[in-house]
């Protein structure tokens, strides 16, 4: 079938449109254009490491200390359990990940908007949607599941005339406990398994009307990892469920927000490419037509010369008369200029 031998090579990523598929695509290699247009967004990757230096920030201040009742703890007595998605991992599948599709799609593709746009975009969704999250747990400072074990390492309770907890563990992990909303693994899954989504569905052209549903299976694998981690974070009672239903909320939005800026919707004609491809599109058109009219008026240079002829009613008279072989863009010419 046409449709699945489609499906299979996405990555060719034909236009449908006839007006752009005459662009050779080696003409925007990163060799050719890369610098230009690293060039171009150089503000961007600026404000991207301003992002960088607010996240580090946010990781480093400590979280307000909500009060911690003996009455709530009935709900934070839950096991403390070691990550079974270790933090260190959560770049590796949520930002490197994409990027190597990215270079896949790149190599098949040599079209150096969509590497560098998929990218940055990629970046913004992860950065935005890490310092969102960190401002609302610093904020909002909610225990987690297993903050009773946080706070009371050797099991014995202690509280103060008030009610709230006198914890006695280590700072960090006392710290760390009143983090809780909303999830930061869920988030930045969201944030970059998303983008990945939205990306792979523009590629592929998922929402194109045909109705091949089969188009929709690498769409949702990344929205499913991203789920699955977001249920190991209630498992490991590391997070309360209200925790990670935010952190997929703001992780999506995010990547849908930050995946528009550089590319057109997925279910648009031209979903399959960066909005400064069909750019380049316009003005490669743009000046090949100039090109060509001024090829067009310059061929009067190529004008035979006019052979003289003698008229044979008056002697030493002559005239001049084109031969045979003139240039038609020279008769409209004359023609114009008659008129």
């Amino acid at each position: 079938m046409a449709w699945l031998k489609n499906f299979l090579s996405f990555f060719t990523f034909r236009s449908s449109s006839r007006r752009f598929r005459e662009l050779d695509p080696s003409a925007h290699t990163i060799k050719s254009h890369g610098a230009k247009v690293a060039k171009n967004h150089l503000h961007d990757w600026l404000i991207l490491l301003l992002l960088v230096v607010i996240e580090v920030v946010l990781v480093s201040i400590h979280p307000f200390y909500r009060y911690v009742g003996k009455d709530m703890m009935t709900d934070l007595k839950f096991p403390f359990k070691d990550n079974t998605v270790p933090v260190w991992s959560v770049p590796l599948y949520a930002v490197i990940l994409p990027i190597l599709i990215f270079l896949i799609v790149y190599i098949r593709r040599r079209d150096v908007y969509d590497l560098h746009h998929a990218i940055l975009g990629l970046l913004f969704s992860v950065l935005i949607t890490a310092i969102i999250t960190d401002a609302i747990k610093n904020g909002v400072g909610r225990p987690r599941p297993n903050f009773f074990w946080r706070c009371f390492r050797n099991g014995i309770e202690a509280y103060d005339r008030t009610g709230n907890v006198i914890c006695n563990g280590k700072e960090s992990e006392i710290r760390e406990g009143h983090k809780s909303f909303p999830s930061g693994h869920t988030s930045w899954s969201f944030a970059g398994l998303g983008f990945l989504a939205f990306y792979l569905s523009g590629k592929m052209q998922a929402f194109d009307g045909k109705g091949h549903v089969a188009k929709l299976c690498p769409v949702f694998l990344p929205l499913l990892v991203a789920a699955l981690v977001g249920v190991s974070r209630v498992n490991d009672y590391w997070h309360h469920w209200q925790d990670v239903f935010a952190g997929a909320i703001i992780g999506l939005v995010v990547s849908a927000f930050c995946y528009l800026q550089f590319f057109p919707p997925p279910y648009n004609d031209n979903g399959w490419g960066p909005y400064a491809y069909f750019i380049a599109q316009e003005e490669f058109h743009r000046s090949r037509s100039s090109s060509g009219n001024a090829t067009q008026a310059v061929t009067i240079v190529d004008l035979p010369m006019a052979e003289p002829t003698v008229n044979g009613n008056n002697n030493n008279n002559t005239h001049f008369e084109p031969t045979p072989f003139h240039n038609q863009t020279y008769d409209q010419m004359e023609m114009g200029a008659r008129q």
